[in-house]
Parts: C-alpha cells; structure tokens; sequence
C-alpha cells in the first residue's frame, strides 16, 4: 500500500447516489488511500456495487463464470439509475467508452490485470470510463462519477443538477471488472491534477455482514464489505 501524503481536509457530505441496495469495496473506512494510490484524486475514492435482496452482484452463472468472462446484463448493477449526489453544475460528461465484459473468475481476472499499466497510460478515460464531475454548491469539491453506461448520461456540461436528479445509469466502462460505481470528491476537476477530499454519507441503512441486523447512519462512511440502501429524503424519521 502506498501511504498517502494528503493532509486531511473538511470532508463533504452528499446523498447516497442511488436506490436499491449496494454492496461497498474499496471503502476508506478500511485504509487510504481506499484504492492504494493517491494518483488522480482516487485518495478517499469508494466503489458501489449493486445487489439484489439476497445479496448477489448477478444472477445466474454458467461456465463462463468460473473460466471465461460474462456479459455485464447479468450483473445487478448494469443499467440502475444513478443519482446526483448533491446540488451543483455539470463541469466534465465524458461518453462513448464501451461497457466491457465482466470478469469473476481467476482465468480471465489476470489477463486483465496485466493490461493495468497501459490503460493508465492511456488517460482518465481508459481508466474512468464514461464519467460525470460536478461541481458541488458552496465551493467545496468537485464530486466524480464514474463507469458510466455508454451512451446513458443525461446531462451535458454546463447542467444544473439536484440531488436524487437521475443523471446516467450504471456500467462496466473503463477500468472494470464488474458493473459499478465508482464516486471520489476531489479539489479540482481535472483528474490529473487533483487531490482527494473526504466523503461522508448522510441517512442510510447499513448491513456490515450476512447475518448482522442493519445499523441506521445519520452520516458516515460505510465500511468495505457492508450493504448501504439510502434512507428516506430529509423530515422522514429514520427507522430500522
């Protein structure tokens, strides 16, 4: 893991960029920088993976789970509407990446992580894939979303948006191995320059394992493994 050199800044609060429930990997809440590197304001990134009510990422599976790769509408998450997170201005809408196949299994995982280095190489958008940035209201970040479905945005550059406006679906674009979202603050829009900003979470449900009773967040981040469904807009009462 490479430590990171950022000081700690103000974290932003947003909604829960979604409905339905979703599974959580690359969390901060486990380490940061959440995805190993500090490179393209990914320091407090985090990824959302979305799940039925049984908990499964997809449905279904066959030989080519196990030895070959999948088509990406087997996965729950391919095609869920995406959500803006916080009120703002589209400031960057990047389209036309193809959604790739998806990869659980070993055999087609390594092939796949070798070519790691030449699709950073390549730029944000062999990495990103279809994405969205928004400049949040207040002056206090600029909130990525990425691995966007091809040809899903909703918006264009120069938007007002709201929070819970839907702006795009989900996809497997970019660097992907299954369909899902990946959401950073950064302090400057140009991923290549940016820096990373703390994110927090407000009102959501939270299952930390299998077997655990749901815990209600008022804000927080949610921790690597755990299952976040968004509660109720605000004035609802929070409930279990």
């Amino acid at each position: 893991m490479v430590a990171s050199t950022i000081p700690p800044r103000r974290a932003v609060e947003l909604a829960l960029p979604f409905t339905g429930r979703w599974l959580t990997q690359n969390s901060p809440a486990r380490r940061v920088p959440s995805h190993g590197v500090d490179l393209w304001g990914e320091t407090y990134a985090i990824d959302f993976v979305g799940v039925d009510d049984r908990g499964r990422t997809a449905v279904g599976s066959d030989w080519r789970t196990a030895l070959a790769t999948e088509p990406p509408e087997r996965f729950v998450s391919f095609g869920r509407a995406i959500l803006a997170p916080a009120d703002g201005v589209v400031v960057d809408a990047h389209d036309g990446e193809p959604d790739h196949r998806a990869r659980r299994s070993q055999a087609a995982l390594l092939p796949y992580a070798l070519g790691q280095a030449n699709r950073v190489r390549r730029g944000v958008a062999a990495v990103a894939g279809n994405r969205l940035t928004i400049a949040l209201a207040g002056d206090t970040g600029f909130v990525a979303l990425a691995h966007l479905r091809e040809g899903s945005l909703r918006v264009r550059v120069g938007a007002t948006v709201t929070t819970g406006q839907w702006l795009a679906d989900c996809g497997n674009s970019g660097n992907s191995t299954q369909p899902h979202l990946h959401l950073q603050v950064m302090d400057d829009p140009d991923w290549t320059v940016a820096r990373g900003i703390p994110v927090l979470f407000r009102r959501y449900r939270e299952w930390a394992g299998r077997s655990a009773a749901p815990a209600v967040r008022a804000s927080g981040v949610p921790g690597e493994g755990a299952v976040v469904e968004p509660l109720p807009s605000p004035g609802a009462p929070l409930f279990s």
